[in-house]
């Protein structure tokens, strides 16, 4: 089978690049025999070297060049095409109205197409509600990543033909060797809260950095890890000035021994070793409609005691008792719940048993297996023509707040 990837590709730091890495890797596991190549999308500006698995490129934000890929993809011997959607790779807001440059890839690709979608909005405006029904009209497969996304398509778009679901992968981990990483990081015997992944203002750190005095009262050596590198569109725009704020949130309440900053770009190796040495992973995310998150899949597949905000993806794969939900901005609820999962050993020990036993089944190695195997269904059964659509439960979606 010859697959055709399109998506952000490394070195792009972006996490769709990452995740697509990783997937092709894990595919490529499944079966050698696979073939891989990727339609890689840069940045306005951006130019930068590829491995030789990159055939074609596509400028984002030039509408031409999705054609472009799409017209040399149909004439090249790729049996399947995936796309990985995440709507600001492949469109352009211009006043509030959004210009979608993934039809003009769609219209013009003859080669069967399955689309994995990064973002299912419960409320989606009318431009994203049009843009999701357009994708599965002209996707043979569409894929999602957690039944609440599956079931928004169903109740909320109105996609009948149901999506296949296949959750964000992580890499196999052992749960093992706390007390050695923490030496080797220089932080033994201090209990470590963590949250790694590029730093944003959407990731709400500075509740948690506010909850830390808390922390501190009832246990003197915590140390927060703010583990990666500032989003690089948001140093474009506005340099480092969120994460100067969150280095002085953390001077003003005299944490300077208890709030520490990794700021670099991690290889898995590295992000996996952090989580390793982790007590309790926090995700104090702001966007309630945020349908998945890498940064938790790993946590869950390293069995970590782990405290989050409510966002849709926390509230399916935390519960049944894997996980701690709080609510949002709210750091006395994270001191609360990160206090009580360091004061209770047999608490935090529960919690990390029933995240592990999630998270395994999440390992890449099964991803890609799972994966191959629907494009294989794709391939024997595709669908010829437009999938036909029912109007959506909800007529005039209401904009996200």
């Amino acid at each position: 089978m010859r697959i055709a990837f399109v998506a952000s590709s490394v070195p792009r730091r972006c996490g769709i690049a990452t995740f697509t890495a990783d997937l092709s890797a894990a595919v490529k596991s499944a079966d050698p025999a696979v073939r891989i190549f990727a339609a890689a999308i840069d940045e306005p500006g951006a130019a930068r070297p590829y491995g030789p698995d990159v055939r074609w490129r596509i400028r984002q934000e030039e509408p031409n060049t999705y054609r472009d890929a799409a017209i040399a993809i149909s004439a090249s011997n790729v049996d399947i095409v995936n796309v990985q959607h995440e709507f600001g790779l492949y469109g352009v807001w211009h006043d509030g109205t959004y210009d979608d440059h993934l039809r003009i890839f769609l219209e013009n690709c003859t080669k069967p197409v399955v689309t994995t979608l990064h973002t299912v909005a419960p409320k989606p405006e009318p431009w994203a509600l049009e843009t999701v029904r357009f994708i599965s009209e002209h996707s043979e497969q569409v894929i999602v990543m957690g039944t609440t996304a599956a079931r928004l398509l169903r109740e909320v778009y109105g996609i009948t033909r149901p999506a296949v679901v296949i959750e964000h992968g992580m890499p196999a981990i052992e749960p093992r060797g706390r007390h050695r990483l923490k030496r080797q990081l220089g932080v033994e015997d201090r209990p470590i809260v963590s949250t790694f992944g590029l730093v944003d203002p959407r990731k709400g750190l500075e509740y948690v950095i506010d909850a830390m005095p808390q922390i501190v009262a009832s246990q003197p050596e915590a140390l927060y890890l703010v583990v990666g590198q500032t989003h690089p569109e948001l140093i474009k725009r506005e340099g480092e000035a969120y994460r100067n704020s969150l280095l002085a949130a953390a001077s003003r309440l005299g944490l300077q021994h208890h709030v520490k900053f990794v700021n670099q770009y991690l290889t898995q190796r590295e992000v996996v070793d952090y989580l390793l040495a982790t007590d309790v992973y926090v995700t104090p995310y702001l966007d309630p409609n945020q349908i998945t998150s890498g940064t938790l899949a790993y946590a869950l597949g390293a069995g970590k005691a782990i405290v989050s905000t409510p966002y849709l993806h926390a509230q399916e794969v935390l519960a049944s008792g894997r996980g701690i939900l709080v609510p949002f901005r709210d750091s006395a609820a994270i001191g609360s719940a990160v206090n009580t999962v360091l004061g209770d050993p047999a608490r935090k020990r529960e919690l990390e048993i029933r995240a592990y036993e999630y998270g395994r089944e999440m390992a890449w190695p099964a991803i890609g297996r799972r994966v191959l195997a629907m494009m294989r269904d794709v391939l024997d059964h595709r669908v010829v023509g437009p999938i036909e659509l029912e109007a959506p439960l909800h007529e005039e979606p209401t904009p996200i707040a």
